[in-house]
């Protein structure tokens, strides 16, 4: 502690951050490291660094910092990385619009390839590696965009334990833990029907998916039986007629049981399809009987495997019909379809099945829902292909039932998050799909040899030495094999695909703590101690997390989870870029500066959805200028002596205040809601200064001699220490300042302050407090001054509470300026009789 404080004339929020970031960076406040303290690890969300960041980012990631610092000030050596999750769809698509490329795997490297500098209409092909150099060369910039207003906004993590989730090491990491999966049986490979996004051309997996409500229209098509009846089906997906492999019908209908285990045909393709009976069909859903094709949604995929259906695929990975016709359909009829999108596919059959009469009547327009890829702009399409899985429980009861039991151990913060992650456990119908058919993301560390046709070898899986991590097959040879011997009969071929970006980011807990690369660290933070996260990814991140760690460790990868809200726009709207309602914390930080804006975050519970609301800012901005003013005010006085304590009543009862509010704030603290915490502190903070702080000031300045003095300005400078720490959290900027006016060190490594101890009556500061304020209203109601003398002051009170009114009535006389105060027994009252008032 400085022997004088040293307070400037000015205070201002304004610039403080400009002038302590750099102060906590170079002094490495934040750094982790203090072995000898228990650890807090927090596994921090990888951040998206592909475009701008929005005041929802803002929003969650202070409720995580506020947390940290809290954590830190307990004396626990916080573990608090920053990520960035680069590798993924939204990285590609931003590199494709800023450099006007596209990725073309077949061309050879240029490794003097320069983007245009503005790109144009044509898109120019690139190949592969060059394209992801566009791909880090473009993350690296973002990430320096968004680390500077990361670090503006206050968060105080270690800023040199900063991850990439497409890093060498992160790829190593990655890859290992697959090799791992892969050699317990935990990761496999299968061709079999996939979700498939056609503009990406990629597989999707079950936890991407959405369902958006999209126009439709049922359309009757007349099959006929081998004895020439009419069998009348409804459908929304005509164009998928020559994909169609069997009709369904409900066991227990009536109206088709006689077709059972007869064949009908197709219009236009003259097919020959089974009919079957299976539970899923819908009696009541169009004419009850249904047509299975190969495959135009999931129900068809579950009947194909149920009933042993043939295949007919019609559509391709570009979302185009195949050039040739499935097997038993008529080529002649299917020729006009070759090469043709789904949308046209759709309009040319329906006009031909008009003209036909197989199309009766004219189609039912509906509503209903579709599923897309949660980033895709085209309904999906199910297509088979070869993809990798990860055991997940989708498929196997008793690891469904462990990763449903990890549920019940986590808490949940609110608790009623975990329904979600129940839901999604419950309802889970496949393993997860984890490859990907893109570029920017972490290759598949293996390779098939070819045999003397040049086929690869599926089953027969070539992997790399561990020692060999991170490799790239693509550019890198398997074990035994040479480069000379790529793509050639008897040689070897890569795998093309690359991992989900979820398939790593579900593993930040191990690429954080460098798990198999830095053991040491990896037994210091985990399991961690919390997981911080939105609602809307408890099916992604949170669950793929919990199953990399019950794959690999066996335990639960955190203690806790603390779930955020939406961030609203002002009119209550979630925000979106597709709705053009997006708020950008720039400008907001411009106005109301970052304590301001983290006030806002701050004060919204764990799991509410928030709208963004600049008045709250205000509130922060006022609050932040009010801890600077006070704290100027408190420590002009002077510091008490040492020894000094607080000996007076009031004095004696802010403290024992004080300590009631140090001990709920910290509750509240440790049961993660920091909204809860700050409100707590503000009230009393806004207490202190409107009413305590006013009623002594008086008797600080020294108006009833230097003991009185020394005891105010003792319990002054404690409950200041306290509430400049409690604040501090929230407000890491505006207490910093105030904190380096008479204080060693920076306050977000000063210890948490408890309770002061001390016998004070808690109720004589909230009696004066009451007191105080009527008169300040009944001078304000007359419009004069608040130095106006009061000829007298009648305070009624019960018997008990005029016994304590009477060791603060001094203090209460001072401030109001009374000249005669009297009391008397009843029900609480006051009577201010103003100097000059008739």
């Amino acid at each position: 502690m400085n022997a004088t404080p040293e307070v400037p004339r000015k205070v201002g929020v304004d610039g403080l951050e400009a002038k302590w970031v750099p102060v906590w960076e170079h002094d490495g406040v934040y750094r982790f490291g203090d072995a000898q303290s228990e650890v807090y690890s927090i596994d921090t969300p990888p951040l998206t660094a592909s475009g701008s960041l929005h005041i929802g980012h803002v929003f969650s990631y202070t409720h995580t910092d506020v947390l940290a610092r809290y954590q830190r000030m307990r004396g626990r050596s916080v573990f608090y990385p920053v990520g960035w999750d680069d590798n993924g769809l939204p990285t590609e698509r931003r590199v494709q619009n800023h450099f006007g490329v596209r990725c073309e795997p077949a061309l050879p490297y240029d490794p003097s390839f320069t983007p245009p500098e503005k790109p144009g209409k044509a898109v120019v092909p690139v190949s592969r590696r060059n394209f992801v150099e566009l791909c880090r060369e473009l993350s690296e910039k973002d990430e320096k965009v968004f680390e500077e207003v990361w670090r503006r906004i206050g968060l105080s993590v270690d800023w040199t334990l900063a991850y990439r989730t497409i890093d060498p090491s992160t790829t190593q990491i990655s890859q290992r833990a697959f090799l791992r999966n892969l050699a317990r049986g935990e990761a496999y490979q299968s061709e079999a029907p996939t979700l498939w996004d056609v503009t990406f051309r990629t597989a999707v997996a079950q936890a991407e998916l959405e369902d958006r409500e999209r126009p439709g229209a049922y359309h009757d098509l007349a099959f006929t039986t081998a004895g020439g009846a009419e069998v009348l089906i409804s459908t929304t997906r005509p164009e998928l007629l020559p994909a169609c492999v069997a009709l369904v019908a409900h066991p227990d209908d009536e109206r088709y049981r006689r077709l059972v285990g007869q064949t009908v045909r197709t219009p236009l393709f003259g097919a020959e399809v089974p009919v079957h009976a299976h539970h899923l069909a819908d009696p009541e859903k169009g004419t009850g009987i249904a047509m299975v094709c190969t495959f135009g949604d999931t129900t068809d995929v579950t009947w194909w495997r149920a009933l042993q259906l043939d295949t007919r695929p019609v559509l391709g990975r570009d979302g185009r019909f195949r050039p040739e016709a499935p097997h038993g359909v008529s080529a002649e009829a299917y020729a006009p379809l070759a090469g043709k999108t789904v949308h046209t596919g759709r309009k040319i059959l329906v006009d031909r099945l008009r003209e036909t009469g197989a199309l009766r009547g004219e189609p039912r327009p509906i509503t209903h829902p579709v599923k897309f890829y949660e980033k895709g702009d085209k309904p999906l399409e199910i297509v088979t292909s070869r993809q990798w899985y990860l055991r997940n429980g989708g498929r196997d009861e008793a690891l469904r039932t462990k990763l449903l039991g990890r549920g019940e151990e986590l808490n949940w913060v609110p608790p009623h998050m975990q329904v979600r992650y129940r839901s999604w456990v419950e309802g889970l119908t496949s393993d997860w799909l984890i490859s990907r058919q893109r570029f920017f993301g972490v290759p598949i560390p293996v390779w098939y040899p070819l045999d003397e046709h040049g086929e690869p070898g599926h089953d027969a899986v070539l992997t790399p030495d561990d020692a060999s991590l991170p490799v790239d097959p693509s550019t890198e040879a398997p074990p035994g094999y040479t480069e000379a011997q790529r793509d050639v009969p008897g040689g070897f071929t890569a795998e093309p695909d690359v991992m989900d970006t979820w398939a790593t980011s579900s593993l930040t807990p191990q690429i954080a703590g460098r798990w198999s690369l830095d053991d040491g660290l990896f037994r210091q933070v985990f399991p961690y101690s919390l997981r911080p996260q939105a609602h809307e990814i408890i099916r992604t991140w949170l669950f793929s997390t919990a199953v990399r760690a019950e794959l690999e460790e066996r335990v639960l990868p955190w203690r806790d989870a603390v779930i955020s809200g939406w961030v609203l726009d002002p009119d209550r709207k979630k925000m979106s870029k597709s709705a053009g309602n997006v708020v950008t914390p720039a400008d907001l930080l411009d106005r109301h500066g970052s304590d301001a804006v983290r006030y806002w975050a701050a004060s919204a519970r764990p799991g509410v959805d928030t709208a963004v609301d600049e008045g709250q800012m205000k509130v922060g901005r006022r609050l932040a200028m009010k801890l600077l003013n006070v704290s100027r005010f408190v420590l002009g006085l002077g510091l008490p002596a040492a020894g000094a304590v607080a000996a007076g009543a009031l004095d004696r009862s802010v403290l024992a205040v004080l300590g009631r509010v140090i001990t709920e704030a910290t509750a509240a603290f440790e049961a993660l809601d920091q909204a809860r915490a700050l409100q707590v502190t503000e009230t009393f903070f806004w207490t202190f200064c409107d009413d305590y702080v006013e009623l002594v000031k008086g008797r600080a300045y020294g108006d009833r001699g230097e003991a009185a003095a020394e005891s105010a300005r003792a319990a002054l400078t404690t409950a200041l220490s306290a509430l400049v720490r409690m604040l501090a959290p929230v407000l890491p900027f505006a207490t910093e300042e105030v904190w380096s006016w008479w204080q060693e060190g920076s306050v977000h490594r000063a210890p948490w302050p408890t309770a002061p101890g001390g016998d004070g009556d808690p109720a004589l500061l909230p009696l004066a407090g009451s007191v105080i304020g009527a008169v300040r209203r009944a001078k304000t109601d007359a419009k004069v001054s608040m130095r106006s003398p009061v000829d007298e002051l009648v305070v009624t009170a019960p018997a008990g509470s005029l016994t304590g009114f009477a060791e603060v009535a001094d203090d209460v006389r001072i401030a109001g300026v009374v000249t005669s105060v009297a009391t008397r027994e009843g029900d609480l009252s006051v009577e201010v009789t103003l100097s000059g008032a008739p």
